[in-house]
């Protein structure tokens, strides 16, 4: 891996870690089939890292709101089932899901086929209170366990809150504004606990191309974040759906012939 791999992998993070598409998908994707990058340990823990790039853009959007106790409270409720979840799923997806073709494709179609039906069938007088602390504990606990989903590379964690969301009877706004901020916990302890198992293995070398995806990551997220907070006003995520069928099928297409 190189300065332009760093750059590139910073730039697909950013962009993808907070649209329910994926970031795990488009990164191994566009690490393996595009830059051609050996699929090794420093690779996984570098594709890891760089989302704590994505999560510091969150702290600076929602600063305030992230810090209100009552908000940390539920983010720590949510975030229970993830941890347990992750811990014990750690080697197996690390060992033998991350990476695999066949695996992110079918979750990408699954989860694009999810979106699509809910937002065909989700009926807005089941709306709930936009404030996302307004969200229950036992609301709380579920988000987490369908965010927990999302340690099988391909099932996006943005978009496996939206859909428990949505199920649970909440606003849309107020799902993805609880998504963004229990991503922090989430990723941040993920990050580290792969940084605590592979820190032995990162050469100096390699801690200079952490640290530019780490920057890249976070300078297109914060924009990222913008753009899907005023998108959400007007559109759903009905299109995104659509792109994870068609990339899903195209990964599918090309696995096969």
């Amino acid at each position: 891996m190189n300065i332009f791999h760093a750059l590139i992998l910073g730039l697909v993070e950013g962009l993808t870690e907070f649209l329910p598409i994926s970031s795990t998908a488009h990164l191994t994707l566009v690490s393996n089939f595009i830059l051609r990058i050996p699929n090794n340990d420093f690779s996984k823990t570098f594709e890891i890292f760089i989302q704590l790039g994505a999560i510091l853009a969150v702290l600076v959007f929602f600063w305030k709101k992230f810090w209100r106790l009552e908000m940390i409270k539920k983010l720590i409720v949510a975030f229970i089932p993830t941890s347990i979840i992750g811990l014990l799923m750690y080697d197996v997806v690390k060992g033998f899901l991350f990476g695999s073709y066949m695996v992110i494709a079918w979750s990408l179609l699954i989860g694009g086929c999810a979106i699509v039906l809910f937002e065909l069938y989700y009926n807005k007088k089941f709306f709930a209170k936009n404030d996302p602390e307004k969200i229950s504990y036992k609301q709380c606990f579920f988000i987490g366990l369908f965010q927990s989903i999302a340690v099988i590379p391909g099932v996006s964690r943005l978009a496996a809150t939206i859909i428990g969301g949505l199920w649970l009877g909440l606003k849309r706004e107020t799902i993805i504004e609880f998504s963004f901020l229990l991503a922090v916990p989430t990723i941040f302890a993920a990050s580290f606990f792969d940084l605590y198992k592979s820190a032995k293995l990162i050469t100096p070398s390699q801690s200079g191309l952490l640290i530019i995806g780490f920057l890249t990551s976070f300078l297109v997220a914060l924009l990222v974040i913008k753009f899907i907070m005023k998108y959400i006003k007007k559109h759903n995520f009905k299109p995104f759906g659509i792109y994870r069928i068609a990339l899903g099928l195209l990964i599918v297409l090309l696995l096969l012939f």
